[in-house]
């Protein structure tokens, strides 16, 4: 069994990961790595669900606020990022903790990702306008013919995903999923040095109900606002990877529709239904990776002791 290097919390949108990391620090020495391809732009505080100055102020937190919504992240620079956050941090004398849902980015850490190759802002052009012009499902059903195994884990409206497919595979040659493999090995050897607890709840129902819940309390603490904020810069486009994440494209076309006035009550009803559904589409395919993946301890999130449960689980894995 590999050393452990750190432990890993995964779980889908609203299933309870943050909450669940402050209170682990309460009890170990540790220091938080945001897994989350959103939390890593700066301005994006509400849609994202970022943690609070408070929550940032009681427990160190990495990877989080590092870009302007402009530039871009990927999964290399990810792996790079968190293997020198978790060299400093065991330095340190202290755990390292990675928190989040960006499921790739975990892959990418404990399998091992070739490196592949940069945007190619030319051929995303490319792909743009035969969007526009053919449509994206359109767009997937190419993917398919060339990439059957990442095609069947995207869902045909899934655009930056089926851009950045068919950008690698236009550009290199070799499939996206070649590309993703990772070393050959043992898989679990491999997993032991990165153990990971995966909050999966029992009902959808509830975690339907926590991911609608959230997205109120969004547009309530000013969501709208924020993403008007963003688009008042002048230099953000809807195309950009930052302005792509779950809440913030729904919200930049029902501001779109309204332009040049603000939403009306029938926007905003929009934007909730249309965000709501995106999220719970999101977490969908979250949970489809974990249950594909190997962990640890996997964790009923909506179980009365759940909390309990998993910490339990955390300080078994950290030995101690």
């Amino acid at each position: 069994m590999a050393a452990l290097r750190a432990l890993c919390l995964a779980g889908p949108t609203a299933s309870g990961k943050s909450a669940l990391a402050l209170a682990l620090a309460e009890q170990l020495p540790l220091e938080i790595v945001s897994v989350d391809s959103a939390l890593v732009f700066r301005g994006m505080d509400i849609g994202t669900a970022k943690p609070t100055p408070q929550e940032l102020a009681a427990v160190p937190h990495h990877l989080i606020d590092i870009l302007d919504p402009l530039q871009s992240y990927s999964a290399a620079r990810f792996v790079a990022d968190a293997l020198r956050l978790v060299g400093e941090i065991r330095a340190r004398g202290r755990l390292p903790l990675l928190v989040g849902g960006t499921m790739l980015y975990f892959k990418a850490l404990r399998d091992g990702l070739d490196e592949m190759p940069p945007a190619d802002a030319a051929m995303r052009a490319r792909l743009d306008a035969e969007a526009a012009e053919r449509g994206w499902p359109a767009l997937h059903a190419e993917l398919a013919q060339v990439d059957p195994a990442t095609a069947a884990r995207l869902p045909p409206n899934d655009a930056q995903r089926v851009q950045r497919a068919l950008e690698v595979f236009r550009v290199s040659g070799r499939p996206l999923s070649a590309w993703q493999r990772g070393p050959a090995g043992d898989a679990a050897e491999r997993a032991s040095a990165w153990p990971m607890v995966s909050l999966e709840p029992a009902s959808r129902a509830w975690l339907h109900q926590r991911i609608a819940d959230r997205f109120d309390a969004m547009l309530q603490g000013g969501f709208v606002a924020e993403v008007q904020r963003l688009r008042a810069r002048g230099d953000l486009r809807p195309e950009l990877p930052s302005m792509r994440c779950v809440g913030y494209r729904q919200a930049w076309e029902v501001l779109d529709a309204a332009a040049p006035a603000a939403p009306d009550g029938t926007g905003l009803a929009h934007l909730r239904e249309t965000g709501i559904a995106a999220t719970r589409q999101l977490a969908k395919r979250q949970l489809t990776w974990l249950r594909s993946t190997l962990v640890q301890a996997r964790i009923a999130c909506d179980a009365p002791d759940a909390q309990s449960r998993a910490l339990q689980a955390l300080r078994r894995l950290a030995g101690a």
